[in-house]
């Protein structure tokens, strides 16, 4: 029936004269609660957890075997009521704290964010990595090429007035 669940998340919608409305708003209360702000344990998990606690979230990877069973790539969220899954959308983000670094919907699949801890990555390949230590300014050597040395300054000091490069 058109009109049971909203357009974009699939939350359940409440009718005129519905009996126990209570129950369908704590439903889309309960889903919003994981998917607001969503975060992951892992995205790399197939077997449900033992011990779930309530509140944790999971993106189901391939393979799902148990409860997660046809949920591949599914967010599931352990409640009081039991696992409760949600179909992610095109850009939606979620934090995965074991990879420590978000994830997005591309509409067809997760995939990792561009920017994470340890760099930049363009196509899967890393193209800016972190900071590294400070770059000294130009110091020794047998030969001193003085006008060299003002220009390696110049770049060095327009680099760390704005924040590119350590002192």
């Amino acid at each position: 029936m058109a009109g049971e669940h909203s357009a974009r998340l699939a939350l359940p919608m409440m009718h005129a004269g519905q009996a126990q409305k209570e129950i369908t708003h704590n439903e889309s209360l309960t889903l919003l609660d994981m998917l607001v702000q969503a975060v992951a344990e892992s995205a790399d998990a197939h077997v449900p957890p033992v011990s779930p606690v309530a509140g944790r979230c999971w993106i189901v990877d391939a393979g799902a075997t148990g409860a997660w069973a046809g949920k591949d790539g599914m967010i599931a969220g352990w409640t009081e009521g039991g696992w409760r899954f949600a179909a992610p959308v095109a850009g939606m983000r979620c934090w995965v704290a074991d990879r420590g670094h978000a994830m997005r919907h591309d509409g067809s699949a997760w995939v990792d964010e561009d920017a994470r801890g340890d760099g930049y990555y363009s196509g899967g390949q890393r193209v800016v990595a972190a900071r590294q230590a400070a770059i000294p300014g130009p110091a020794g050597g047998s030969v001193i090429d003085a006008e060299s040395r003002t220009a390696i300054g110049a770049i060095l000091t327009a680099l760390r007035s704005h924040g590119l490069v350590e002192s």
